[in-house]
């Protein structure tokens, strides 16, 4: 069946057809039937050049061949066991000998759970209730980080979805990223009640907003002196710029540290860590629960330290002058077709916006999300695929070459001429 036939078919099954929200667009999606390398295949017969990448994961590229022989290595020897096997011990090791913050670590099974198990290891550890998040920060799909902005600029925050109650929205205040003073206003209001501050270092799920200078700084600063702790959302940022989170490239130690994607070479997972004394908080050393069948999987264990032993000895450099030639050649496209816009980007993930400025989410919410998607339909028909909402990241992976950026770049100005034509 091709991908319409398949979308009718899976309507029954799920709501619009999909397991998650991001993967539709109208009228359809396409569905997949192999990836390899930098390109993704539908059952159509299209190929395309990958940017979205699993929206994140897939930093080597789809199907890394030492990734699959370590899969089913494992596989071979059981899916699952219910009890710990050495693959973890491997894998931890190894998170923990490239990362300067996380001196111990739980393994989960998304992101989502790892944001809602640091969240829930905060308030216990500070005997405080309050979280503080950024607005327009992607923290996954749990009730404490469904939530958006409150009707004042200090209060608590609303639900962003039905069925998360308003008492747990009362527990959350929104805060704007890169705005100093209103941090400092919403610290002057709660700070003896203010558990933790999570964010994202680089936002990565508006779009990509990069941090003002000085203002991750002024997060360490404040948290510290208020007795709050930091909670880095590095799921997209991990190992995404070196062999490393992206707070050590800053410099910044965060308490407590949640990552995913990149670190499960692409198999569900998700961790969160931090200093010795603040995870031994975690069951069964401590008093606050967690825990998950799927936990430390061997096959998602293997997976992770397949890739993460590839990274370690691969050259960032390579990929990261690759975005910045792409990011370069899109802005000479758009620049030439006298279209307004502003390219965001760092290392090896970068989004453009039709926009005057995008330093922070109220002007991203103003670019033109209509021309966006009409571009990244027209590139569909040239044989590229970049992430369908104006509000998540491209990403560029070890698997594209010097002829993927220059033909993207050669799509780029034909769709563009196509859609403004």
């Amino acid at each position: 069946m091709g991908s319409k036939d398949l979308f009718q078919a899976g309507s029954s099954l799920f709501p619009m057809g999909v397991n998650s929200p991001v993967r539709y667009f109208r009228d359809y999606p396409f569905y997949v039937d192999h990836a390899r390398g930098s390109r993704i295949y539908d059952v159509d017969g299209n190929e395309y050049i990958d940017y979205c990448l699993a929206y994140g994961p897939s930093i080597l590229g789809h199907a890394d061949p030492d990734v699959v022989h370590a899969v089913i290595d494992q596989a071979e020897k059981g899916l699952i066991y219910g009890a710990p096997s050495e693959s973890e011990i491997r894998l931890g090791d190894l998170i923990r000998r490239s990362s300067r913050n996380i001196e111990m670590m739980r393994f989960a099974n998304s992101g989502t759970e790892a944001t809602m198990h640091a969240i829930r290891l905060a308030r216990a550890y500070t005997g405080r209730n309050i979280i503080v998040k950024m607005e327009g920060g992607f923290h996954g799909a749990h009730d404490y980080a469904l939530i958006k902005s409150g009707s004042g600029t200090l209060t608590f925050g609303s639900p962003s979805s039905p069925g998360v109650p308003e008492e747990v929205a009362r527990t959350v205040v929104v805060g704007r990223y890169n705005d100093e003073e209103n941090i400092k206003s919403i610290f002057n209001q709660y700070g003896n009640r203010i558990a933790a501050v999570i964010t994202e270092p680089i936002m990565g799920n508006v779009g990509v907003i990069l941090p003002d200078p000085g203002f991750i700084e002024f997060l360490r600063e404040i948290t510290e002196r208020n007795g709050s702790l930091l909670i880095f959302d590095e799921v997209i940022t991990g190992y995404r710029f070196a062999f490393s989170p992206y707070q050590d490239i800053i410099g910044i130690r965060p308490d407590l540290t949640t990552m995913g994607k990149i670190i499960g070479g692409g198999m569900p997972i998700g961790l969160f860590g931090g200093s010795s004394d603040i995870m031994k908080r975690v069951s069964p050393s401590g008093d606050v629960y967690q825990s998950g069948t799927f936990s430390g999987n061997p096959v998602t264990m293997a997976a992770g330290y397949a890739a993460l032993k590839k990274l370690q000895g691969m050259d960032y450099s390579s990929i990261i002058n690759r975005t910045k030639k792409l990011m370069e050649g899109i802005d000479e496209v758009l620049t030439k077709h006298r279209i307004r816009h502003v390219i965001n980007g760092y290392g090896t993930m970068f989004q453009f916006f039709f926009a005057n400025s995008a330093a922070n989410y109220d002007e991203v919410m103003k670019a033109d999300r209509d021309l966006y998607f009409r571009i990244f339909k027209a590139l569909m028909g040239h044989g590229v695929y970049i992430p369908p909402s104006q509000f998540e990241t491209n990403f560029v992976s070890f698997s594209h070459s010097d002829d993927d950026i220059e033909k993207t770049i050669e799509a780029l100005d034909a769709s563009v001429g196509e859609v403004m034509g």
